[in-house]
């Protein structure tokens, strides 16, 4: 087990955002977390990466309670996030915005880096050549002298992706990653993903798109008004009645079943 979530809630102010919520996820597993919008998936994220606490409940990785922990503390523990809305650096080259993700794992003090001793500089020729790696693997090494903002938008989220696996992630956290996409980016997607998946990275992906999502994962919690609806395989989300009638509804249930 790589991540479990036990018992986790969520309240602001009056509102409970998330109540009660519990699943686990399995090393090496494409896990998927759906509902409506406003159900709670992107509270869930930001309590796993501690963006905020939880009222209660705890958050279990490789074992280790890290409900407390910093946000760069989880990043160091082998947890890495993309974002619903691209968070790039967008006057920085498609190369920079990679690197600047792998430096979380880079040794360089600010001595080091002010006067570049001769670690600095093989740290940084190593921090490059993982940058170019990572571009090739989304298919994006062509354009990495390209500054962010200049990139398609199924580029950027190409590149968030590189970003975020240049920190050396186990644990893979993906935040919509396909909104937006027609769907020949989409299929580039679903490869992308599985082929991070051959890389030993387990993935945990919100997303609204419920023809990859029952495609793409290996099990599924559904969310209503923060609440856990549903949880198994895809082929057990479709069949579930209160997930139909709470989200995917008898349209959706025909168009992927």
């Amino acid at each position: 087990m790589v991540l479990k979530i036990q018992n986790v809630s969520k309240n602001f102010g009056g509102i409970n955002a998330l109540k009660d919520v519990t699943f686990s996820i399995n090393e090496g597993e494409i896990y998927g977390l759906i509902g409506p919008n406003g159900a709670g998936k992107t509270t869930m994220f930001n309590l796993i990466t501690n963006i905020f606490e939880p009222t209660s409940g705890e958050i279990i990785f490789n074992g280790e309670n890290i409900t407390a922990l910093k946000s760069y503390k989880i990043t160091e523990k082998g947890i890495c996030r993309t974002y619903q809305n691209i968070r790039l650096f967008p006057q920085m080259s498609a190369l920079k915005n990679v690197m600047v993700g792998g430096h979380c794992r880079s040794n360089a003090g600010v001595f080091s880096s002010v006067f570049r001793t001769k670690s600095q500089r093989k740290e940084e020729q190593e921090l490059t050549k993982k940058a170019e790696e990572l571009l090739e693997l989304v298919g994006l090494l062509e354009f990495k002298d390209t500054f962010a903002e200049n990139l398609a938008y199924g580029q950027q989220r190409r590149l968030e992706i590189a970003r975020a696996l240049a920190s050396n992630p186990s644990l893979l956290l993906l935040d919509e990653p396909a909104a937006g996409m027609n769907e020949k980016e989409t299929d580039s997607l679903y490869d992308l993903i599985k082929m991070v998946q051959s890389m030993g990275i387990t993935v945990l992906i919100i997303e609204h798109d419920m023809p990859l999502v029952m495609k793409l994962c290996d099990r599924i919690t559904v969310l209503n008004f923060g609440e856990k609806l549903a949880e198994g395989t895809p082929e057990e989300i479709q069949s579930n009645e209160a997930v139909i009638e709470a989200y995917l509804g008898k349209e959706e249930e025909e168009e992927i079943a």
